[in-house]
């Protein structure tokens, strides 16, 4: 009897279907869009071909001076109103520029309900970006009928994770010197669907001292790879400038991650096939291979007395800005140190200079840059010194000697000699002490003792000043009385965020906020699918946090069940499933009927009525 029953229902839908469709084959259309008409070379960009039909065959156009990165990508969907059914159809396509110039992507052919029809013509304009690679430009779409399909994975199917989804820590360089600067990337590789992501363990860089260079972007910038014959969508996670501090053969740690990805699953059940299958969220956790770096120890032959550990590629300059002074006036001697190589890591040189002469400290001044290619810039040491007493003075060079591993050989450098001429200071001047801020900055005294003050010492009877005043011992006792009060917040604090779980739902509006800004920042600049995907992610993660339901298993059902045993009215629940529903649908096929605004003034409006029933 069901299988009766489910029968009799597929034929009715299917006659739902066709006299629809037949009653609107007057109307069929076929569209191209593009998501951008101005490109720059090697920026991905989509075409898609949307038909408000099903279509029977699919020709792609000539797609010349652009390679063809994913797809083709297939949608579709049905609505029926009143006994009239529209079927909508869609196929798209990834590209990417390859040459600056302006093209015209011609009409796709499309054949509906036995009827050829050609969609319009696109035009591109690619201005200059970054190079690509030629050689698989032009038409790489599919002939004749069109199938959705996924990007190529490495052996084994779709379910084998491991070949989908992983982590390399990928370093330029494996051999290398004690104090020798290379660099590491760690990227992520994928080809599946990501839902969710957390970090569980950063590399350990035990043996090195370690520079991660900062993005400038917030977010993670994706592009396409080929590995292994195999195109994924790649993003650089980290990239970390090291220096070993130790020889032999040392490991840098891997990088852990875990990921909830979404994956197809089987169903028998034919009402589920007919409107595109189930799929299920499966935890999967990686890591990356950890990396062996042989690491030498500096060769002792030729190595120069006073070497201090510099390694790279430097050279020096020196300046005295006086070469005549009095006695105890001041004079600054500036050493500037710049080329590549571990400058944060050099130690002050050591100068030189006559005994009556005296030295302090050097000030330390930066100009240093971190790239991929390594640590370069300059580094300067401001010496202040003090003649002493009048005479003819020379400063002697400074040596300055590292080791450059492209050479693998010791260098020394040797900065210029200083005559200086010192006369005879003012009588009773002495120079005692320098602001370590600016070393310019002398104080000088004109005796050794200080002068005796005159005049009313300021004198207090005993009992007449602060001790044993009111006011001494108010102070005396709000020590007490504040750390009372200190104790008795921090145990409120405790009490109140003993709860992770509490904590999380409190702040689930703030996380939701967050992800409806970026939606309506997406709708200001008329990105539909970004604008969609925010709103998606924001109610999902909202709904998440405040139900304490993991990603894994979130799904419509137990956020019904979940807010139902909170007491949440049905009506909102209703509203909640249906907006849900919606930017589902929105992410992979257009809809109709309700507005961007009206869609964002809902997810607000339901968020706030759950905080206040829930």
């Amino acid at each position: 009897m069901k299988h009766y029953i489910l029968s009799v229902l597929l034929l009715w839908t299917g006659a739902l279907f066709a006299n629809g469709i037949k009653a609107a084959a007057d109307d069929i259309k076929v569209t191209a869009t593009v998501s951008k008409n101005v490109v720059g070379t090697g920026e991905p960009f989509e075409i898609s071909f949307s038909v408000n039909g099903n279509i029977e065959s699919f020709t792609p156009p000539t797609l010349n001076g652009f390679q063809v990165v994913g797809g083709p990508n297939q949608s579709s969907s049905y609505s029926s109103i009143n006994g009239n059914t529209t079927a909508r159809m869609s196929l798209s396509y990834d590209l990417v520029a390859v040459k600056e110039g302006e093209y015209v992507i011609g009409p796709a052919v499309v054949v509906v309900n036995g009827k050829q029809l050609k969609s319009n013509s696109v035009k591109i304009k690619v201005v200059k970006g970054r190079a690509v690679q030629q050689g698989n430009q032009g038409n790489q779409g599919n002939q004749g009928n069109a199938a959705p399909q996924g990007d190529k994975v490495a052996e084994g199917n779709s379910t084998d994770i491991s070949k989908r989804l992983f982590l390399r820590a990928v370093a330029n360089k494996t051999n290398i010197y004690i104090g020798e600067q290379f660099s590491v990337s760690y990227k992520l590789y994928t080809n599946i669907d990501l839902v969710d992501n957390a970090l569980d363990k950063l590399p350990d860089f035990n043996g090195f001292w370690s520079q991660e260079i900062k993005n400038n972007s917030q977010n993670v910038q994706w592009e396409i790879e080929n590995y292994n014959g195999v195109k994924y969508h790649v993003a650089t996670l980290k990239q970390i400038i090291l220096f070993p501090e130790r020889f032999g053969k040392l490991t840098l740690d891997p990088l852990g991650m875990t990921f909830v990805v979404r994956q197809a699953a089987p169903s028998n059940d034919p009402i589920e096939q007919f409107f595109g299958g189930s799929y299920k969220d499966t935890k999967y956790k990686i890591k990356s291979s950890p990396i062996t770096i042989n690491v030498k120890p500096l060769p002792d032959a030729g190595k120069p007395e006073g070497f201090t550990g510099a390694v790279g590629n430097f050279s020096i300059s020196a300046i005295l800005d006086k070469s005549s002074v009095k006695a105890h006036e001041a004079l600054n001697y500036t050493l500037k140190i710049s080329g590549t190589g571990n400058l944060k890591l050099l130690k002050a040189p050591e100068l030189t200079l006559p005994a009556d002469i005296e030295k302090y400290d050097p000030k330390v001044n930066d100009n240093i840059k971190e790239t991929m290619s390594g640590v370069s810039g300059s580094r300067e040491y401001s010496y202040l010194l003090i003649p002493r007493h009048e005479g003819n003075y020379t400063i002697e060079p400074l040596k300055f000697s590292y080791f450059n591993p492209v050479t693998e050989k010791y260098m020394t450098l040797s900065s210029g000699q200083f005559p200086v001429k010192v006369a005879k200071g003012d009588p009773g001047s002495n120079v005692t002490a320098y602001a370590s801020g600016d070393q310019q900055d002398v104080k000088m005294l004109a005796k050794d003792i200080a002068y005796i003050k005159t005049g009313n010492p300021g004198l207090t009877k005993d009992g007449e000043g602060f001790y044993g005043s009111a006011l001494y011992y108010i102070l005396l006792c709000t020590g007490p009385v504040l750390f009372l009060a200190g104790f008795g917040y921090r145990k409120w604090y405790r009490e109140n965020n003993k709860d992770a779980v509490k904590i999380k739902g409190r702040n689930a509006n703030k996380i939701a906020a967050k992800h409806l800004a970026n939606a309506q920042k997406q709708l200001l600049s008329g990105d539909k699918k970004a604008f969609y995907e925010d709103v998606y992610k924001g109610l999902y993660g909202y709904l998440s946090d405040k139900l304490n339901i993991s990603a894994a298993d979130l799904n419509k059902d137990n956020i019904r069940e979940q807010l139902k045993l909170r007491a949440v009215n049905k009506p909102i629940i209703d509203q909640l499933t249906e907006t849900l529903d919606l930017c589902e649908m929105a992410r992979y096929a257009p809809i109709s009927g309700i507005s961007e605004q009206e869609v964002f003034d809902k997810a607000k409006t339901i968020i706030n009525d759950i905080e206040d029933n829930a």
